[in-house]
């Protein structure tokens, strides 16, 4: 017996041994996992970067003027709050992230006036503020606006806190700290910067890395301390060096710059060199180009031969609606124009001021993130559901605008390693983000020199894209002697319970040895059984949108389209952008569940129907190695 427990002892020491011998062989080898030891981003994360609470003027104004940062933050996470007008509201999906951005300009004074604070109202012009919000008649309203209009053009703020009373900012800051859970929800810290000169937007938004601890140490730089950009990024500048943060600013709204926002020259007129060009790239990495006040990818003027380019166009005005817009200015307004102009402008001086990527967000003045177009709470309280809002006009009546032009548009989409600040912060700041007007399309864009068939097999593309190539929002690697044209890859996965997919486009811009720029949109993957005609045109896909019952279904598009491309007129003297859109078969607008849902007549011409989209950051290719 003795004997037998020996030998079963020694059995179990020698698998014991040998399984020690196993383990020390295994970790000397590659992991199992493929993605272990690897610091990539897995997982999009989709979020607003622009949203106004009650803490800003205008929101305040137009009726918001109950709805805190913390309801923006509650609202986000999916929670059900109660909407100015009194109606429950809920968005459809949570978000993973949200920057409370409300203006710097009288921030958080009109809620003091409001509240009738006695320190604020020993200014007189807060009294009379608060005369024209109590008494609500239409001539003290707009006598209120001008005032605070021209308090803008003079940089000469009316009304500021009361010393002794808390500051905004440090509260705004405080609440984001409370309402961020790391890895679950991130509240990052932000506000608008609202430079308007002459009524032509260049408002930006700032985005903080850090918390309340870092952040309140300085106050929000406003367009009454300068309306240059510049300006702006010098302050940015300072920021980080007197805290060791970090922050970045996000141009938004475009297409109402009145032709400024990417102009070929400076704020102070002079043309762009290489010390302006490498600063902007530096802090302003990302712009929103789509959201509530329209789309700003392109317009039809820049770029003729894009059968959809004219969609969420907003060309009458400039963000005032004081000047008319002309033809030349949209060369300046819109992002494709933009991005080609960056490589004329990077020809001339070694740098591109506009090496940016792409996101959406809502500018939604309401506190409510909400642009899914069957729960759209529109620009401001009073586009709020309900029967007047498609009657009413976009601002002044002169213009032209009614109502319904409003998009319901747009998230952020952010590929991050985690849901942190840090990690969505430094993933804006590498550019690795989409746009999109609304649904949460999954989109992956990379580029090499090498990319076969076999890099979109199964299980893991995204490693094929991260080992041989770039993501979106990089530069190309340096072009290897054997290779004939860079190749992508590129994917996209509908919404889950969204609409089906009609095509993936690749969209390149190129300037040639005379320092002309140009462009080209190329179909790469489509669904269904169509073909491109002799002149290389794809067929439409169709539509299953039924306007009297705003449905649709997804008998026609796919849920999935993926392919490798290779450029098939790569010129490797020429520096070039290339970045993909990805469009979603037909579907209703908002206007069109307004009209079913709540009874209402649309104005004639009313854009029913429309085809949503994604933008992918760009990839770009550089005949030489930076630097």
């Amino acid at each position: 017996m003795m004997r037998a427990k020996n030998e079963n002892r020694a059995w179990w020491w020698g698998v014991a041994l040998a399984c020690a011998a196993s383990a020390v062989a295994a970790a000397e080898q590659p992991s199992y996992s493929p993605w272990a030891g690897k610091d990539l981003p897995q997982r999009v994360y989709w979020g607003d970067t622009h949203l106004h609470t009650s803490l800003s003027l205008d929101a305040n104004l137009f009726g918001a003027a109950a709805l805190t940062p913390a309801d923006a933050y509650r609202f986000a996470r999916g929670e059900t709050i109660t909407a100015s007008h009194g109606m429950a509201a809920r968005i459809g999906r949570p978000l993973d992230f949200l920057v409370v951005a409300d203006h710097a300009e009288y921030l958080g004074v009109m809620r003091l006036v409001r509240a009738g604070d006695p320190a604020i109202l020993r200014n007189e012009t807060a009294r009379g503020w608060r005369e024209a919000l109590l008494g609500g008649q239409r001539d003290s309203m707009g006598r209120m606006m001008i005032q605070i209009g021209e308090s803008y053009a003079t940089g000469k703020p009316l009304v500021d806190i009361p010393e002794g009373h808390p500051s905004p900012w440090r509260e705004s800051a405080q609440v984001a700290d409370a309402a961020n859970r790391p890895g679950e929800f991130t509240a990052l810290i932000g506000y608008e910067w609202s430079s308007a000169p002459d009524g032509n937007n260049l408002h930006r938004v700032v985005v903080f890395r850090d918390g309340a601890e870092r952040t309140s140490q300085v106050a929000p730089y406003s367009s009454f301390d300068s309306e240059n950009p510049e300006e702006l990024w010098r302050y940015l500048a300072r920021y980080e060096q007197a805290t060791g943060g970090r922050a970045l600013a996000i141009p938004h709204n475009s297409n109402l710059s009145g032709g400024l926002m990417f102009s070929d020259k400076d704020f102070g007129g002079k043309p762009i060199d290489a010390a302006y060009a490498r600063e902007r790239a530096r802090w302003e990495p990302v712009i929103e180009v789509t959201q509530i006040k329209g789309d700003s990818e392109t317009h039809p003027l820049q770029s003729p031969g894009d059968a959809f380019a004219d969609y969420g166009r907003w060309d009458q005005f400039n963000i005032l609606m004081n000047t008319p817009q002309q033809p030349w200015m949209q060369q300046h307004q819109y992002a494709r124009p933009a991005l080609r102009l960056g490589l004329a402008i990077e020809e001339r001086t070694g740098e591109n001021p506009y090496r940016f990527g792409l996101i959406g967000s809502t500018d939604s003045h309401t506190a409510l993130a909400a642009v899914e177009e069957e729960n759209f709470w529109g620009k401001a309280a009073h586009d709020e559901p309900g029967p007047l809002r498609t009657k009413r006009p976009w601002g002044i009546p002169e213009a032209g605008m009614p109502n319904t032009i409003q998009l319901a548009s747009g998230y952020a989409a952010v590929w991050a390693t985690q849901n942190t600040r840090e990690a969505i912060f430094d993933a804006l700041a590498r550019r690795e983000v989409y746009a999109s007007t609304g649904p949460r399309i999954t989109v992956r864009f990379f580029g090499g020199w090498n990319y076969g068939a076999r890099d979109l097999a199964g299980p893991n593309p995204a490693l094929n894209g991260y080992a041989r190539g770039v993501p979106m929002g990089a530069d190309l690697p340096a072009r290897p002697q054997d290779a004939r044209a860079p190749s992508f890859l590129v994917w996209a996965l509908k919404e889950t319970d969204g609409a089906n997919l009609d095509r993936v486009q690749v969209v390149k811009g190129w300037v040639d040895g005379q320092g002309e720029t140009h462009e080209k949109v190329f179909d790469v993957a489509w669904s269904g059984a169509r073909e491109p005609d002799a002149d290389g045109v794809l067929p439409p896909v169709g539509t299953t949108v039924d306007v009297a019952t705003a449905t649709w279904s997804n008998d026609i598009g796919a849920a999935e389209l993926a392919t490798v491309w290779s450029d098939p007129e790569f010129d490797p003297a020429a520096r070039a952008f290339y970045y993909v859109r990805v469009l979603e078969i037909p579907t209703p607008r908002w206007v069109l569940y307004d009209r079913l849902r709540l009874g209402v007549e649309l104005p004639a011409g009313t854009e029913l129907v429309h085809q949503e989209r994604a933008y992918t950051s760009p990839i770009w290719y550089e005949p030489r190695p930076r630097g």
